[in-house]
């Protein structure tokens, strides 16, 4: 089936998508940016097809390490950018690995004979950095697409900045590259929710379940989520690590990118969700899934279902 290098393949979503490669039949090399803390990556070995899975250390930053990662691989996905609410420097922890790192990654991309594909996973933060909030001109009940204008406001989360100037990077690199010889494809989720894997505690989605369910603010950006009862676009990470897969693997993509979403509930609805009450709103769809489910195939499953998977 061939061999896919997934940089950040331990982490919350990067494991499920390790899962899915590994389940059909690819071999399989992980990033660490720190090889001897097993911990962080010990799960994945417990995966079926375990065997065809290798671990490798890599700093994004690092273009001699990337470009040793990505050379021998024929699909590489970048899931490796940091995620994080609260930080003391952005620039250091947010800024640099994730504009830098795309930047790197594409350079060296261009210049790896062997790989056919490219998948970054960007974020929703790519269409709008206001985000669980609306755009700028936008109710909080207006319909976000891929059709629409991206908006970046320099008020919203440094992480989501980083994310929607690193997608422009993307953009104007493959505007500037006509003949490249790779498929880029992005792939952007909302917020992921579900079980995780591993029991690994620094998964910031992990996190941002276990503050909703116990109703507990350690930051400004939580506490407003609670003022406000902000409504919050959800998808299911196995949806998700599908649809970074079908990214991977199905021809004729280039230059897309797709939202993945499912449906939409104000955070007293899913604190109920997540202690296993019924939520007393209807889900909505905000942020469209038509063009992932038209051309990934990517039936999305409920956030109902995604919290019962959480709580089992």
């Amino acid at each position: 089936m061939g061999k896919v290098g997934i940089i950040g393949g331990s982490g919350f979503i990067g494991s499920y998508v390790t899962k899915q490669f590994l389940n059909n039949g690819f071999e399989v090399k992980v990033s660490s940016t720190d090889i001897s803390k097993k911990e962080k990556y010990q799960h994945l070995k417990k995966l079926y097809n375990s065997d065809r899975l290798s671990i490798s250390e890599l700093n994004i930053e690092n273009k001699e390490q990337l470009k040793s990662f990505v050379e021998d691989c024929d699909i590489v996905i970048h899931s490796g950018t940091p995620f994080q609410l609260d930080t003391e420097d952005p620039k250091r922890d947010l800024f640099d690995p994730t504009i830098k790192g795309t930047e790197n990654f594409l350079e060296v991309i261009r210049n790896a004979p062997k790989v056919k594909k490219a998948v970054l996973v960007a974020s929703v933060a790519v269409w709008n950095t206001n985000f669980p909030l609306p755009a700028e001109g936008k109710s909080a009940s207006d319909n976000f697409s891929e059709k629409d204008t991206p908006f970046m406001s320099e008020e919203s989360h440094p992480y989501a900045q980083a994310k929607f100037i690193a997608n422009q990077a993307v953009n104007a690199f493959i505007e500037k590259h006509l003949d490249l010889d790779t498929e880029i494809v992005s792939v952007s989720p909302v917020g992921v929710m579900g079980k995780s894997l591993s029991d690994r505690e620094d998964s910031t989605s992990t996190g941002l379940q276990f503050l909703f369910k116990n109703k507990i603010a350690p930051n400004p950006f939580i506490q407003m989520c609670y003022d406000l009862d902000v409504e919050f676009a959800l998808v299911n990470v196995k949806d998700v690590a599908r649809g970074i897969y079908k990214a991977g693997t199905l021809k004729g993509l280039h230059g897309k990118n797709y939202l993945l979403s499912s449906e939409s509930y104000c955070v007293s609805d899913m604190t109920l969700m997540l202690n296993n009450k019924k939520p007393k709103n209807k889900a909505k769809i905000i942020y469209q899934n038509e063009l992932a489910d038209r051309e990934l195939g990517i039936p999305f499953q409920s956030i109902q279902k995604t919290f019962q998977q959480y709580n089992s």
